[in-house]
């Protein structure tokens, strides 16, 4: 069916961008000749909207041309017309025997008949795409023609001395950000998503005044060095690029208040970030490869939002505890990797909202109970021990009485053991009071809980809920 299709270049073309398991490329000599008068051809969206014109019935007709084989000879259909037609005029042959007699000719019109209805809904096809294409490239244009202005109005504003708070250039195909763009010094906020950058200047640090800065959508692989001498910067978003790691300068924009570096493929956060970022409230690291925190996480004590789900972590810091203001977390579909969760994530003591889903968690600690505003809770899809599947199921609330239950009846037992722990010694004030000690110690939570995932010596083959005070009763 190749060589028909060859009649219809531009369906051809676009048939296997739209189904290239089924439909081969055209010809090198048809895309030669398709060039000159398509040549946006490549652009996805006009592609898109193309392929998107392309009837789900054009597989059926492509087979049925395919099933009928060769066409036949138009010699050959042109003589059997004459001949039916002679037929039909002799006098001598009554109607039943003129049918007849025509029958031997009439396959082979039929048969160009059915070619020439399925070909008419092909040519069809092919002046709708040509119509498409059309359209879709004058709105290209016009489109491209209002971004470019943009550009150039914004451009205009800085070479006229005027002051410009708030510059938009997102969408503009831009793949280098102008240099005067830098040098626009009193600018709050810049906004270029959804371009194809590769890299930031390092002539953005001259942005002294900037508090809003958007690269989303680019294809940026690093951030400038420079970047950490905006120190008014408040808002920084970076997801959707190609990024590996971010600057250890970034732990200098002191005044940030949100990080956005989601949709890269970051396997590391910089070590010193925390000790910088001490008055950022929201962390989107989704859908990376990261595998740890840094320690310094724990210093940023300002945290509220923090959004870890779809990465490799293999355990948390046991320092985590000292966000104390954090309010929602998530470390949801980190699968395989994240096994435990250390004690420590009880001291959250403003948590709201915490998913664990889609990880390998056994148990959760013992004194979970002590989250004592958590209202949202997600454990589904865990090997679930501890609290059972069924519990996890019921919320938060469930889960919290449960395991203030369990916490209960493991401060029972303990107080038993050093109970017979006294007898056995006699005179017993030296193990009562440590007992009492201890017990205190734990029902208080300073317990000297060992976390994991932070590094080595780190507590990583520790099992939730197993504390040092745990293990001496």
């Amino acid at each position: 069916m190749e060589h028909d299709l060859d009649k219809f270049p531009l369906l051809s073309y676009v048939l296997h961008e739209y189904d290239s398991n089924h439909h081969a490329p055209p010809s090198t000599a048809i895309q030669q000749a398709l060039a000159p008068s398509f040549p946006h051809l490549s652009d996805s969206q006009i592609m898109s909207s193309l392929t998107q014109s392309i009837p789900t019935t054009i597989t059926q007709t492509l087979t049925v041309l395919a099933s009928l084989g060769p066409r036949p000879d138009p010699s050959a259909v042109s003589s059997a017309r004459s001949k039916i037609a002679e037929i039909l005029q002799m006098d001598s042959l009554s109607p039943e025997e003129a049918a007849k007699e025509t029958e031997i000719y009439a396959g082979a019109v039929r048969l160009e008949e059915v070619y020439d209805s399925y070909e008419k809904e092909l040519s069809d096809l092919e002046e709708k795409l040509s119509r498409v294409y059309a359209t879709e490239v004058e709105s290209l244009l016009r489109s491209r023609k209002e971004m470019n202005e943009e550009v150039v109005m914004v451009l205009k504003a800085v070479e006229s001395g005027e002051v410009l708070e708030r510059a938009d250039l997102s969408g503009q195909e831009l793949k280098l950000l102008p240099e005067a763009i830098c040098k626009i010094v009193g600018l709050v906020s810049l906004n270029i998503t959804g371009n194809d950058l590769k890299f930031i200047p390092d002539a953005i640090s001259k942005l002294k005044k900037l508090q809003e800065l958007d690269v989303s959508s680019n294809s940026l692989e690093s951030l400038p060095d420079s970047i950490g001498m905006l120190l008014n910067l408040r808002i920084l978003n970076v997801s959707s690029n190609n990024l590996t790691t971010l600057p250890e300068s970034i732990a200098h924009c002191r005044s940030l208040v949100e990080l956005d570096a989601s949709y890269n493929n970051l396997t590391l956060l910089p070590t010193n970030i925390g000790y910088g970022l001490q008055n950022l409230e929201r962390l989107s690291i989704q859908l990376n490869k990261l595998r740890y925190f840094p320690g310094s996480i724990s210093e940023m004590r300002s945290l509220k939002y923090l959004d870890a789900h779809m990465n490799e972590i293999h355990g948390l810091p046991s320092s985590m505890g000292r966000l104390k203001k954090l309010e929602v977390l998530n470390l949801s579909s980190n699968f395989n990797n994240l096994m435990r969760v250390p004690d420590a994530i009880t001291d959250l003591i403003n948590l709201r909202e915490l998913d664990l889903s889609n990880n390998q968690i056994q148990a959760i600690p013992d004194s979970f109970y002590m989250l004592k505003k958590l209202e949202k809770l997600n454990l589904d899809h865990n090997p679930l021990e501890i609290p059972s599947q069924e519990v996890a199921k019921q919320g938060a609330e469930a889960v919290r009485e449960f395991m203030r239950k369990r916490w209960d009846m493991i401060m029972g037992e303990a107080q038993q053991r050093i109970g017979v722990e006294a007898e056995r010694h006699g005179d017993g004030a030296g193990w009562v009071s440590w007992g009492t000690s201890m017990v205190t110690n734990l029902v208080s939570g300073v317990t000297q809980t060992v976390g994991f995932g932070a590094g080595l010596g780190d507590g990583g083959d520790k099992k939730p809920g197993e504390s040092h005070f745990y293990h001496q009763i």
